[in-house]
């Protein structure tokens, strides 16, 4: 159950996986086999150090090797084990494992033109309302189960960004060049029971722009 609402808050924190190792520039999506790069390994130990003095509850990432990887040494900082949960992970997306997105690069393929047909849904992948669904309801089940402490929620940059524009009751269409979601980056959910009092957001990292293939990534 929440914390009644004169109690401590509760703070989720949604993190962002660290930079993977890509040399092809695939887009990855939910390809097996994509892990963090030193750089990405790095930067997980640094938002660890980041979370460290935070009364952190439970650890909880994708069932993604690159969400996993940046999970371990926060997790660790707590004497914590990593829980799994599948809502976490990253959105479906028709380009996966292909070295181009949703963009300009997609004339040169007219058999691909079908699937911009609604960049609004979008039509190429898993709609954000479905997206935003999933995160917010793991969102509310992990602050529910630990009231007035800190939870941290390893996912993917879509599913983060979704998450944060529904909580602050943005459309959920959106500019991906625009979106503020850092590598192994913190936004923060701030909690009164179950009133949303705030979002924060931080990157232990500093700022890291989108690079080819990294968009929902």
């Amino acid at each position: 159950m929440s914390a009644p609402a004169g109690g401590s808050p509760t703070r989720v924190h949604l993190v962002r996986h660290g930079e993977v190792f890509n040399p092809g520039k695939v887009l990855y999506g939910r390809l097996p086999g994509f892990g963090l790069s030193d750089k990405g390994q790095n930067q997980a130990k640094v938002t660890a150090e980041f979370l460290a003095g935070l009364d952190v509850a439970a650890v909880v990432a994708s069932p993604l090797d690159r969400a996993q990887q940046t999970a371990a040494p926060i997790a660790a900082a707590h004497g914590l084990t990593i829980d799994v949960d599948p809502r976490l992970i990253e959105s479906r997306n028709a380009f996966e494992g292909r070295t181009f997105e949703a963009g300009p690069a997609v004339l040169r393929y007219p058999r691909m033109w079908r699937l911009l047909v609604n960049p609004f849904e979008p039509s190429w992948g898993e709609p954000y309302v479905e997206i935003a669904e999933r995160m917010l309801a793991a969102v509310a089940e992990w602050r529910d189960a630990h009231p007035g402490r800190h939870v941290v929620l390893v996912s993917h940059q879509l599913p983060v960004w979704t998450t944060r524009r529904a909580l602050e009751g943005l459309r959920l269409w959106h500019r991906p060049d625009r979106r503020q979601c850092a590598l192994a980056s913190v936004t923060t959910a701030v909690y009164q029971g179950e009133r949303l009092t705030g979002v924060e957001y931080a990157e232990p990292n500093g700022p890291t722009g989108n690079t080819p293939g990294s968009v929902g990534a």
